[in-house]
This record gives C-alpha cells, structure tokens and sequence, in this order.
C-alpha cells in the first residue's frame, strides 16, 4: 500500500521538526523547502485565518494535502500582543533574542515593576489541513502560563526560552523536547486535528 504523502506548510525548522514529530507514522511528511517555496503573506487576522492561508497556499503551489499552523504568545498585559505578530518581532532574520527583547521592553512599558509579578500569557496555536482550496479541518489549541523575566534554557525555539506553562518550574526552552511536545499548544491542536488525517 502506498503511503498518503502531507506537506508540512512551514519554512520554520523547528516547528517543521515538532509537526512531523506529531505526525502519525504511515504518512510521508514532505517539507515546503523540497519545493523551494517561500511562505505567502499572512495577512489575515486572526492564527485561524493564517494558518488557512498557508496550507492553501502550499497546497495549490504542489497539488498535495498540506497542514500548516499558525501559532504564537499572547501576554495579557500586552493586550495580547505580539499575538499574531509573533514572528514579525523577531525581523525578517527571525531573531528572537530581538523578539524576547521587544517583549521585555514593552513589559517594562506598561508596568516597570512587571519582573515581580505574575505575567499571564498564553501560546496558541491554529493548525489547518487543506487540498487545493479546499479546507479540510481547522482547530486551535491553547497552553496558559506565566512570562519569566529572563531568558531560560536552549532548548525549543521562538518565545520557549520565556514561557513557563502552568504548574510547571521550568520554560519550554529548559524542558526536553518530548516533555514539550506532549503539552503545548501545537500538541492540543494536533489531538484536535489527528482524526482527519
């Protein structure tokens, strides 16, 4: 029996890695940089409506089923920003250490003080899977926890490093990736999504 092929819409690495980790093993997982496909301009307004627009995206560009997130942290004190900006804070380069600092400035804007509280945060995540036009299934998946006040651990990527999901002590940056991986938002949404795959 031939394996269902599924491309994995993202020119992220490490969210390309947690996906195909996530994926059931009978399906041949295909990134877009085998295509050499840039990603399109996610100019929706919600993680829900770019998310849809990237696996559309990449699925009409390669004629395959493609699932594509779209996910970042949401700090309530920020009005839940950087929100869907999650990425454009860390500059065309995707440096998040400029992003973890961006974060740490704004904080410091709204409440000087923020280091000795309790910040509220979350990071979510919408996946959608889609052929051609067509929109399979979109969910979202959601972990709540707290912002540390300094950078924490090399492991994960993106806003890791500053998260500590709740009732635990260590950020997703500390964490092993499997630990990661069987909480975060990604992993809710993925139980969401596995039974249309």
């Amino acid at each position: 029996m031939k394996k269902k092929k599924i491309l994995i819409g993202t020119n992220n690495k490490g969210k390309l890695k947690e996906i195909k980790d996530l994926l059931p093993k009978r399906l041949v997982s295909i990134s877009t940089s085998k295509f050499n496909l840039k990603s399109p301009a996610e100019n929706g307004q919600s993680f829900k409506e770019n998310s849809i627009i990237k696996s559309r995206y990449f699925s009409k560009k390669t004629n395959l089923i493609c699932i594509a997130d779209d996910s970042g942290l949401e700090i309530d004190l920020l009005k839940k920003k950087p929100g869907i900006y999650s990425a454009r804070w860390a500059g065309k380069n995707q440096n998040f250490n400029k992003a973890i600092k961006r974060v740490f400035k704004e904080l410091s804007k709204k409440d000087k003080n923020w280091k000795i509280k309790r910040i509220r945060a979350r990071f979510v995540c919408a996946l959608s899977l889609s052929h051609l036009n067509k929109v399979i299934a979109c969910v979202s998946g959601k972990v709540e926890g707290t912002i540390t006040d300094k950078p924490k651990g090399k492991n994960g990527f993106g806003y890791d490093p500053i998260f500590i999901p709740l009732k635990k002590k260590k950020t997703f940056g500390e964490m092993k990736y499997y630990q990661k991986y069987k909480m975060d938002h990604r992993y809710q949404a993925f139980k969401k999504i596995k039974k249309f795959l």
